[in-house]
């Protein structure tokens, strides 16, 4: 029980700084967007605030529960690197991320969000189905 109360206050985490992002800002909490605007040099400090948040969940994990989140990747580093690039070529093509349009979108029932989730979940099925050696 305690790794799904982990998730459901990450998630809370998740929602909380997406809303605070917004009313104080007007931006979208979209991590791609953000990203794309730091390393563009738009918004440096509010973006570059955001992404070292990011970056920072680990060592607040480590603070909060006295051992590091564990994470195991089980593939060769050069499928991490393809699929890395995959998702970011992905989320610029989609006009945004998971984050973007599942957290925000999907909240303020955005039609092209709803498409875009539903295409994430569609393509994660049939990768794994795929991986997995199903049958489609």
């Amino acid at each position: 029980m305690t790794s799904y109360l982990v998730s459901l206050l990450g998630g809370a985490l998740i929602g909380l700084s997406s809303v605070i992002l917004l009313i104080l800002n007007g931006r979208i909490a979209g991590v791609s967007g953000i990203v794309a605007r730091a390393v563009q040099g738009i918004g440096v400090w509010t973006n570059g605030a955001f992404v070292a948040g990011l970056l920072l969940g680990p060592v607040v994990y480590f603070a909060a529960f006295h051992h590091w989140p564990t994470v195991t990747v089980t593939a060769s580093l050069p499928l991490v690197m393809l699929a890395g690039l995959l998702v970011g070529f992905g989320s610029r093509m989609g006009s945004g991320c998971t984050s973007g349009h599942g957290v925000m979108g999907l909240a303020r029932l955005s039609p092209r969000s709803i498409a875009a989730v539903l295409t994430f979940l569609a393509s994660g099925i049939v990768a794994v189905a795929f991986l997995r050696g199903a049958v489609l």
